[in-house]
């Protein structure tokens, strides 16, 4: 999974691609519109200060967003004004790719005024000033551990940044925690059966030891830049401000969750059954999509998948020559010692060694290649048992892409997933796709660096299959790894829409995934609880890996011996991320052009 960024601006989605009429002459891209973009970019880094520092952009490293009601106000109203704007730009006059971000940005600004008017007066809106601030899934309890790490700390100044935005801390954790007591008086609560286990994260930074957390790692080590007598100074600092401010915050936060927010939690599971009703949840299957598909569509193709990749599952064990059940092929997976590593640097350096093998292979799957490069490291301890995952580069390539592994708890963290989880989070995967479009010329910062789950995640997930291309998954246990993971996703679609569009409920929810997938059933209930408080995101994925496979055999089909799997590949990253009603459109006119070449 890609870590996603906080800015809203940088997940565009649109469901309309209005076809334009063929002109005589291609007009020159817009200057006027490009300042349009350059604007509304800056204007969001403003307004989402941390966005930039994941970005690279500098300038923003010792500011916090501000989530007053005043700050949500006025950004409700710069979406409108946004949209007057955008709209006075006529997309007969303009180029094709600037035609292209018109339309991503206007379709994207308007499902966000959708889902402000959701909201009306109310002291949220959508982006970063969402009615839950804090869940199992997100919040300041992982999020500033994250954005710590992203912070640049080569010199004294960097330190100052980083602790006055420290100090901002305890000012954005109020305003939470009054944005959640207005979910609490307008019907806008979380579950209570998905939020049990978030006070309890908080601990480590609600203690009395201020060096127990992630907060703190900074200061444990300075580069040379930094001098004897700055170290002191700012490690005092750190202390202070840690000590003084910013853990009690953390304390009255972890207290109003634990004593007044979780207890008074929805007893419905479903988004469906938030004051905006069925709309709601209408409206993130389509933001998480970018489809017109339904609900209802979305469970039925769940279901499909569901029995179509438990058939593959069945077959590759009958394979190895296994005469147990489903289930105790599971269970063996779990707890033959084959399929663990006894050190962490072990499991870290097979991960390198997959890699090493996936990039040799990658010319053969693409006409170009993106330059900038990825490392992999392990996954800091005090994530826990968190999946290994994907942290993007900067925008401007100063920042490489790193694939974290997770070498926590190795008992739980079998082998036979490495293959299909490397090509998923970094090459072919996450990593290529991200990198390649920082590196496209000519367009605006928003779409170079946009994320759409359908779209990354769509993408990451179709790599895991073109590991059958690259030469791997010989070993049946990685290739049923790789079918684990697929079915997880397919068990995705059912069980979100399931949740919050049909009535299911948590504990028949964890078993249809534990049983189908074969994850443990502790990892299913976090994953429910994730379904539950993120509605229609875990949909994205399976979606956007069939849409792309879909194209794929549409263009083998008309193309025959003129389809090209390497220019095909290209075709489908060099727009960088869109939407799957963009992508189908862009696919179509590579066709069409094809057709006719010689």
């Amino acid at each position: 999974m890609r870590v996603p960024l906080p800015l809203r601006a940088l997940a565009i989605t649109l469901v309309f691609f209005a076809p334009q009429a063929v002109l005589a002459r291609e007009p020159a891209p817009s200057k006027a519109l490009a300042d349009f973009f350059e604007r509304q970019f800056e204007l969001r880094l403003k307004e989402s200060p941390e966005g930039a520092t994941l970005l690279g952009v500098e300038g923003y490293n010792d500011k916090l967003t501000d989530y007053s009601p005043a700050a949500v106000a006025r950004r409700k109203a710069l979406v409108k004004q946004a949209i007057a704007q955008l709209k006075r730009f006529d997309p007969r006059t303009l180029a094709a790719q600037d035609r292209v971000s018109r339309e991503m940005m206007l379709f994207d600004l308007g499902l966000v005024d959708q889902e402000n008017a959701f909201y009306r007066d109310l002291p949220f809106g959508a982006t970063g000033d969402g009615w839950l601030p804090v869940s199992s899934m997100h919040g300041p309890q992982q999020f500033y551990a994250y954005l710590a790490r992203a912070t640049p700390f080569r010199n004294a100044r960097d330190y100052d940044n980083y602790l006055k935005r420290l100090e901002g801390v305890p000012r954005v954790l109020a305003q939470m925690t009054a944005q959640m007591r207005a979910g609490l008086a307008s019907g806008w609560v979380a579950p209570r059966e998905a939020m049990l286990r978030v006070p309890e994260m908080f601990d480590s930074f609600a203690g009395s030891d201020v060096t127990a957390t992630p907060l703190w790692k900074p200061f444990t080590e300075f580069p040379e830049a930094v001098s004897a007598a700055d170290r002191t100074r700012i490690t005092e600092a750190a202390r202070r401000v840690l000590a003084s401010t910013v853990h009690p915050a953390f304390a009255a936060i972890q207290a109003f969750l634990r004593d007044e927010y979780v207890p008074k939690g929805a007893a419905s599971l479903a988004a469906s059954a938030l004051p905006a009703g069925d709309a709601y949840y209408a409206l993130r299957v389509r933001e998480q999509t970018t489809t017109t598909l339904s609900p209802a569509q979305i469970h039925r193709i769940g279901l499909d998948e569901v029995a179509r990749i438990r058939g593959e599952m069945d077959k590759l064990i009958a394979s190895t020559g296994y005469k147990g059940t489903f289930a105790q092929f599971i269970q063996f997976l779990r707890t033959d010692p084959r399929f663990f590593f006894s050190k962490p640097e072990d499991r870290l350096t097979a991960y390198r060694d997959i890699a090493k093998r996936a990039d040799a292979e990658l010319p053969k799957l693409f006409a170009e290649l993106p330059r900038i490069p990825y490392g992999i490291r392990a996954m800091e301890a005090y994530e826990g048992d968190n999946s290994d995952h994907y942290s993007p580069p900067a925008l401007d390539g100063s920042r490489a892409g790193f694939f974290e592994a997770n070498v926590n708890n190795l008992e739980k963290r079998p082998s036979h997933e490495m293959e299909s989880t490397l090509l998923h989070e970094a090459v072919p995967g996450h990593h290529l796709q991200n990198a390649r479009a920082i590196e496209l010329k000519g367009l605006p910062k928003f779409r170079r660096s946009g994320w759409y789950v359908a779209y990354g995640e769509g993408w990451a997930l179709y790599a895991e299959s073109l590991g059958y291309d690259m030469g791997f998954y010989k070993d049946p246990y990685q290739n049923f790894g790789r079918l684990m993971g697929e079915m997880l996703r397919a068990c995705r679609l059912v069980i979100d829409t399931g949740l919050h569009a049909q009535g299911w409920q948590r504990e028949a929810s964890i078993k249809y995934l534990a049983d189908n997938s074969g994850v443990h059933p502790d990892y299913a209930a976090a994953e429910i609880d994730r379904y539950i408080v993120w509605a229609g995101q875990a949909l994205g994925y399976k979606v956007g890996e069939l849409r792309i496979k879909a194209l794929r055999a549409k263009a083998q089909g008309a193309l025959g011996g003129k389809f090209d799997l390497r220019a095909f590949h290209n075709v489908i990253l060099d727009d960088g991320a869109v939407p799957l009603t963009v992508l189908e459109q862009r696919v179509d006119e590579w066709i069409a052009a094809r057709k006719l070449q010689r």
